[in-house]
């Protein structure tokens, strides 16, 4: 019986050839490794990070495979810490000296007395308070 006709059995040399490293190609490659995983880090890759020297060499030979398979991106659930609910008092603190609320709103405060008579403009819009009428005269003239 020929080889030909023999299912399975074929006369090519279909296998690989194991590849044998010399002490400095597995130096060399070895400082590969540790130049990859670096550069993987540095750049946020660290799943793609290689553990151990064989994992790499694997790699190297192509006996890895990488699936090509479309994974579409799954965020991890965000962190939040446990914290006990503090809620707040229903009535506004007052103050312990006057008894009012200390959160209210303040009264705009108003002048209500009759030293200051105006308010007068100088240069670059400075503006000055005119407490008598000679004030009001130098004022005018540029003199201070």
């Amino acid at each position: 019986m020929t080889m030909h006709l023999l299912r399975g059995a074929s006369s090519l040399n279909t296998r690989k050839p194991q590849t044998k490293f010399t002490k400095a190609k597995l130096q060399e490659l070895e400082v590969a490794w540790r130049k990859h995983n670096k550069n993987m880090k540095q750049k946020g890759y660290h799943d793609l990070c290689y553990k151990t020297f064989e994992d790499y060499l694997d790699y190297t030979l192509g006996k890895i495979k990488v699936s090509k398979d479309f994974k579409p991106y799954e965020p991890k659930p965000t962190y939040r810490r446990e914290t006990q609910h503090y809620p707040s008092a229903s009535i506004a603190p007052q103050d312990a000296v006057s008894g009012q609320n200390s959160t209210a709103r303040k009264e705009n405060q108003k002048y209500t007395g009759t030293l200051v008579k105006g308010i007068a403009t100088m240069h670059k819009s400075n503006a000055i308070p005119v407490i008598d009428e000679e004030q009001a005269r130098d004022l005018a003239r540029m003199r201070r």
